[in-house]
C-alpha cells in the first residue's frame, strides 16, 4: 500500500457519514417549511410593487427546503459532496433580478436552507427576525423631498446665465444634467430638489427666450 492509498484512507476515514435519521431529515424540512413561509408571507406584506411576482415568492420558499436537502446530502459523504460541487458548478441563473431587494429575498432564503440543514434552526429564526427589522426599520426612513427633473427649452444658449441664476435662486442643491442646443433652440436639463414647484416654474417663464419649462419627478438617486 502506497503513500497515496494510505492518505486517502485515512481522509476517508475522518469524514465518515453522518447518523442522519428519517425523522431528524422530515423535522428539519418541516421546520424549515415554516421559517420560509414566514419569508414568503414577510415579501408578500413588505414588497410595494405593482408587478409582484407570486412565482418569485413560491421560488424562495422551494429554494429554502432544497438547500436544506443538499447540505443533508453534503453531510452524508464527503465523496457526495465533492461530486455534488463539481455538478452545481455548470449551473447557470440567467434569470435578471431588476430589484436588488429580491436579491436580499434569495440570499435570505438560501441562508435559512444552509442554516437549518446544519441543524442550527434557532439561528435561522434570530436571522430572520433580524432582517425582518432591518427591512421594516430602513423602508420607513423617507427623505424629506424628492428630486425632480426640470427641463427648460430657450431660444439660444445666451438664456442659459438667466435661467441658471433662477433655478439657483430657489434650489441651492442643483446638477446641470445635459444640454442640447440646435439652430432654433437650446435645450437645458437640471436635477434639482425645490420646496415650491410653482414659483421656480413661474420665473423661469418670465425670462425673454424661454419657450417652455417642464418639471418631473423621479424617484431614482440623487447624484449631487
Amino acid at each position: 500500500m502506497g503513500f497515496g492509498d494510505i492518505f486517502k484512507k485515512s481522509f476517508l476515514e475522518g469524514y465518515q457519514s453522518a447518523d442522519i435519521t428519517t425523522s431528524y431529515v422530515l423535522i428539519t424540512l418541516a421546520v424549515t417549511c415554516v421559517i420560509a413561509l414566514y419569508v414568503f408571507l414577510v415579501y408578500r406584506l413588505a414588497t410595494k410593487k405593482v408587478f409582484y411576482s407570486l412565482s418569485f415568492n413560491i421560488s424562495l420558499v422551494a429554494t429554502a427546503l432544497i438547500t436544506a436537502t443538499i447540505i443533508f446530502t453534503v453531510q452524508s459523504s464527503v465523496v457526495i459532496s465533492l461530486g455534488m460541487v463539481g455538478a452545481l458548478s455548470i449551473i447557470r441563473f440567467r434569470t435578471a433580478i431588476k430589484d436588488p431587494l429580491d436579491l436580499v429575498y434569495l440570499f435570505w432564503s438560501i441562508s435559512i436552507g444552509i442554516i437549518c440543514g446544519a441543524g442550527l434552526a434557532q439561528f435561522a429564526v434570530i436571522l430572520s427576525i433580524l432582517i425582518t427589522l432591518v427591512i421594516v426599520v430602513l423602508s420607513k426612513l423617507k427623505i424629506k423631498s424628492h428630486p425632480q427633473i426640470l427641463v427648460v427649452n430657450a431660444d439660444s444658449s445666451k438664456r442659459e446665465e438667466s435661467i441658471i441664476a433662477s433655478v439657483k435662486a430657489e434650489s441651492s442643491k442643483y446638477k446641470i444634467k445635459s444640454r442640447n442646443a440646435d439652430l432654433n433652440s437650446y435645450t437645458i436639463v437640471f436635477e434639482l430638489m425645490i420646496g415650491d414647484d410653482s414659483t421656480v416654474l413661474s420665473q423661469l417663464e418670465e425670462i425673454d427666450g424661454v419657450h417652455s419649462v417642464s418639471l418631473v419627478s423621479h424617484d431614482g438617486e440623487v447624484t449631487y
